[in-house]
């Protein structure tokens, strides 16, 4: 039975598996980073908005007041923060399209495999018949 997990857990798919798993999550980070610290203060400047921020609050509302940091309006009570959605909608829509340009670029880097030739096509027997009359008539001649 150890040989055998042995021989499953070393296969290539497995070990394969294992290092896009490692290398994905490194590249989940980049990209994360990529979003949280280069393009949402961007839109946050051009808008002058900080989308982390923006929340409903929806219990203890005299507790809190306008403008109150969503960490803090948390500890206050239930909180609708629709600003952490948008923030995750748009870090995920980036990070499809990031991913979209990788897979494009790895797509035009690999090597075209040229087509195949195509196999003869043997006509039907009618045809091969026809064929043979010609030549036997052309023969004639």
């Amino acid at each position: 039975m150890l040989k055998e997990f042995k021989d499953f857990a070393l296969k290539g798919n497995v070990v394969d598996l294992a290092i896009a798993v490692i290398i994905g999550a490194a590249f989940g980070k980049i990209v994360d980073s990529l979003v949280t610290d280069l393009i949402m203060p961007i839109f946050g400047a051009i808008g002058g908005l900080d989308f982390s921020n923006y929340y409903i609050q929806l219990t203890n509302r005299a507790a809190v007041n306008a403008g109150t940091p969503l960490a803090d309006a948390k500890k206050a009570g239930a909180v609708f923060a629709y600003g952490n959605f948008v923030t995750v909608a748009v870090n995920f829509i980036i990070i499809a399209f990031v991913l979209f340009l990788a897979i494009k670029a790895i797509n035009t880097f690999k090597r075209k495999q040229p087509a195949p030739p195509p196999e003869p096509t043997v006509p039907p027997a009618d045809v091969q018949l026809l064929t043979e009359i010609r030549d036997l008539l052309a023969a004639k001649r």
